[in-house]
């Protein structure tokens, strides 16, 4: 029979399920030699099981609970105030209380307590509950103790505790509470220790919070901590803040506020000698558990007490780069428009289809290790020009980076990211010559073409393959992607050019900025664009039946077209969606990453827009925006033209321009269709791969075919063959996704944690105003759409999309919108290309706009001079 109470000696790791995080942790600290830890115990997980196990009022309580949502803000209210009055008045059986006044008796029941919750998801690496269940400080005497373990069971049921439960997928009946209870120190200083910098994410840079009396007084925020920053035993940084408040312990229980003497508001509160004495404890503390840890300490009498420690749940995970050398990494994801994790099979195939990079995994995302770049004179300048243009933040960051002169001569050297053989290794000057010379379209259809063609051959070849052969041609098949694809890049560079070059000569020869923009609206050959238009289409055929718009509203997508199929009229807007999804439906948002769920599986996902759709358009919709972005693209060339036939030597300069409108307009387009041919040949990839492992589930190896998402290529080929694998590898992957998601990728930082920050140039930009890229030109006002996932875009005539990127399969969105905002985005990455097609004033790298521009709000969009402004 587990016990109902242990002593911190009795408790450690393995005791989670017993004690707790909290409890746990201070079980290990414990443990640590030259660490000081108050002595305590721990009533266990086993009394508050049996003493909700054994109250039917309760269970019934929480059978209510676990049926809400997290918006139920009334619903979750109400319970959880019942539940804790319950608990509150419950009675503890004579076992649980024996026992708590043995262990009272053993450490002096006259002594005063800290009453501290400790939750089984709490302080954990995947998950942090901190403060959300409650501490009660001195408390005295046996009754007063026991009257707050209850207390402390209760707040496992306050409202912001519930919901966040809800919100992160935990089961209220499986989260217990253990009770910590600890002698309390009577410190004259107090505060907080992060063994990393939690604002940077430097590991190397510990951070000290540091205030007289008690802890309280900081966490809730009374007052204003001295703030120490150590790097290797030296004080880098310091903050003295004044101090007008402190807590303190009540001899008979309690605690109270006390004023400052003002001779000491000002003073340092710990010495230098204690800074480095606590760096020292921290780095002990941070080795034993091997990560990052956020610390709570309290000091008395020169001596050192550690309350608690826990894992930095917040901070980027970072490679374990043992070289001493410096590393900078760059997001890849950043210019993919995919910042969200990605799985282990998508990461793989990924950096299989792209091996000439020198791609690495860190959180769940790609990176660059541009170091090898940055520490030679030529490989800098390239990754200067490169960011420049790519992304404002990025370059900016990396300029940051180089102007530390220390940092810079520790540089790692190694494989460079941006060497002709890596990152420009499609950029192939002679077809881009010849194209230029030639300037026909029709390059572009026999391309297109050929590329469909070899996508037919290899899902032809495919069909029939299993095991090692289906394996083997996958790798052969992506290299043979990759060469048909490289095939076309001199048309995308050429594209690039002639947008680029109208602009610069535009701008100098006009006066005019961004021509280039309205020159690229109904462009030839844009796939992406086009996915966009076409699915109006689908529209004007859902607008006619009206027991199918109701139908589509509460859709399934396993049953999709079986249930439609059984309505009237169902089976005419089966076959338009199916058509759609044929040649579409292998697209979806972050569709980088092969294990994401396509339209194809998905197809309830393109519902919001249709019906949107339905709303805000007339039938026939498609051929009138197409046919007005082509008259509006014809007569700004035209106004172009007569314009530069006024200046001196103007016939030259618009016979040359002419040349490059047509160019612009012939090859632009093309530049959407070499990831959709990616996409198609990895829906290709992915259908073979489940149709395949379909005997693994058969055969009892994983549970369901989808867990095969969590190994890598080459795991999951070795499964294949061997048919065995072991499943700890799945839960552990699980977890370890869980806490990715979690996450946010930094567009660079080093190889200390580090985030580097980039700056906007703000001075032409109105105050208060939020900078970014100036993505397509053109100002518009309107409704502010906060939308992260595509499948909630109900959208407006008028409304203005804000989201953290966009990726082509967010192009049907496009089509209802009148303007864009995105987190992520650079001038030629697919949402500005679509956003300047469409015709759509767009801002993108806007940092934090999801958060700081809040739904339903109005807003102005500046495409032209790359801000935002909230009205």
């Amino acid at each position: 029979m587990n016990p109902y109470v242990l002593s911190f000696q009795e408790i450690d790791k393995t005791k989670l399920a017993l004690v707790g995080g909290k409890g746990a942790n201070l079980g290990e600290l414990s443990r640590i030699d030259g660490i000081q830890v108050p002595e305590g115990f721990c009533v266990t997980t086993e009394a508050y099981k049996e003493i909700i196990e054994a109250n039917e009022g309760l269970r019934l309580l929480l059978d209510q609970l676990s049926l809400l949502k997290a918006d139920d803000r009334k619903g979750i209210g109400e319970i959880s105030a019942k539940i804790r009055k319950v608990i509150e008045g419950i009675f503890i059986p004579k076992a649980i209380d024996n026992e708590i006044a043995g262990y009272l008796e053993q450490l002096g029941e006259k002594n005063t307590y800290a009453v501290r919750s400790s939750a089984t998801a709490e302080d954990l690496l995947t998950a942090s509950f901190a403060g959300q269940q409650d501490t009660y400080l001195n408390i005295i005497g046996k009754e007063d103790i026991i009257k707050h373990i209850r207390k402390c069971w209760a707040s496992l049921f306050t409202d912001r505790a519930v919901t966040y439960r809800i919100r992160n997928g935990f089961d209220h009946r499986k989260v217990y509470l253990a009770v910590i209870i600890q002698k309390m120190v009577f410190p004259e200083a107090s505060g907080i220790m992060f063994t990393a910098d939690p604002i940077t994410g430097n590991r190397k840079v510990l951070s000290i919070d540091a205030s007289f009396g008690l802890g309280e007084a900081l966490v809730s925020g009374l007052v204003n901590a001295d703030n120490y920053k150590v790097r290797e035993s030296r004080i880098v940084d310091r903050k003295i803040s004044i101090k007008k408040l402190a807590v303190y312990p009540i001899k008979d229980g309690g605690t109270e506020k006390h004023q400052i003497e003002t001779e000491r508001q000002n003073m340092q509160t710990l010495t230098d000698e204690q800074i480095l004495q606590l760096e020292k404890i921290g780095r002990t503390i941070e080795a034993y558990f091997g990560c990052p840890q956020d610390i709570e300490w309290c000091l008395r009498e020169n001596k050192f007490f550690i309350v608690q420690s826990r894992p930095i749940t917040t901070l980027y995970t970072i490679p374990d780069v043992q070289d001493g050398k410096n590393h900078v990494y760059m997001s890849f994801g950043h210019q993919q428009m995919m910042t969200d994790a990605m799985k282990p099979l998508g990461l793989s195939l990924f950096k299989i289809l792209s091996d000439e990079f020198p791609l690495i995994e860190i959180g769940g995302r790609l990176y660059f290790d541009i170091a090898p770049d940055l520490a030679s004179f030529t490989g800098r300048k390239t990754v200067v020009a490169a960011t420049r243009g790519m992304d404002p933040l990025m370059h900016s960051a990396i300029m940051n980076i180089i102007k530390r002169k220390e940092f810079m001569k520790s540089l790692a050297h190694g494989v460079k990211a941006f060497s002709m053989k890596g990152y420009f290794s499609w950029s192939i000057p002679i077809q881009f010559i010849k194209l230029y010379r030639s300037n026909d379209v029709s390059i572009v259809r026999t391309l297109m073409s050929r590329n469909e063609a070899v996508v037919r051959e290899l899902q032809q070849r495919i069909s029939n393959l299993s095991g090692d052969e289906l394996f083997d041609f996958i790798l052969k098949a992506i290299k043979q992607i990759k060469e048909v694809m490289s095939q076309g890049m001199g048309v995308v560079f050429l594209g690039i050019y002639a947008t680029s070059w109208i602009n610069k000569k535009m701008e100098k020869w006009l006066g005019e900025r961004k021509a280039a923009d309205s020159l690229s609206r109904s462009v030839a050959n844009n796939i992406t664009s086009e996915m966009g238009l076409e699915l109006l289409d689908v529209a004007d055929i859902v607008r006619q039946y009206p027991s199918v718009m109701d139908y589509l509203k509460h859709a399934n997508d396993e049953t999709f077209f079986q249930d439609m199929a059984m309505l009237e009229d169902g089976n005419v807007v089966g076959k338009s969606i199916r058509a759609y999804l044929e040649k579409y439906g292998f697209r979806c948002p972050g569709e980088i990453d092969i294990t994401r769920p396509r339209f194809n599986e998905k197809p309830t996902a393109l519902i919001p827009m249709i019906l949107s759709n339905t709303k805000n358009f007339e039938p026939g919709a498609h051929k009138a925006i197409f046919e007005q972005g082509l008259m509006e693209a014809e007569q700004k060339e035209q106004e172009l033209l007569t314009r530069l036939e006024k200046l001196p030597g103007g016939k030259q300069k618009a016979k040359k321009t002419k040349k490059m409108i047509s160019i612009l307009r012939n090859f632009i387009g093309y530049r959407e269709y070499p990831k959709h041919l990616m996409m198609k040949c990895f829906w290709i990839i992915k259908q073979a791969l489940l149709m395949d492992v379909a005997q693994l589930v058969q055969n009892g190896v994983i549970r369901e075919k989808e867990d095969i998402y969590y190994l890598s290529f080459d795991e999951l080929w070795e499964t294949v063959r061997t048919n065995r694998l072991d499943y700890n590898i799945i839960e552990k992957r699980k977890e370890e996704y869980k806490l990715f998601e979690g996450l946010i990728p930094s567009r660079i930082m080093t190889s200390e944690g580090e985030v580097i920050s980039g700056e906007y140039d703000t001075a032409k930009i109105p105050k208060n105003a939020l900078a970014g890229i100036p993505a397509s030109s053109g100002i518009i006002e309107g409704r502010a759409r906060v939308i992260l996932k595509m499948e909630d875009a109900d959208l407006k005539e008028g409304d203005i999309l804000v989201t953290a990127y966009t990726d082509p399969s967010w192009t049907p969105v496009f089509v209802s919108i009148k303007g864009l905002v995105t987190e992520v985005g650079g001038m030629m990455t697919h949402g500005s290309v679509i956003a300047r097609e469409y015709g759509l004033p767009a801002v993108v790298g806007v940092e934090n706009a999801t958060k700081l521009i809040k739904d339903g709000r109005r807003i102005r969009v500046n495409g032209t001079d790359g801000y935002v402004e909230i009205l």
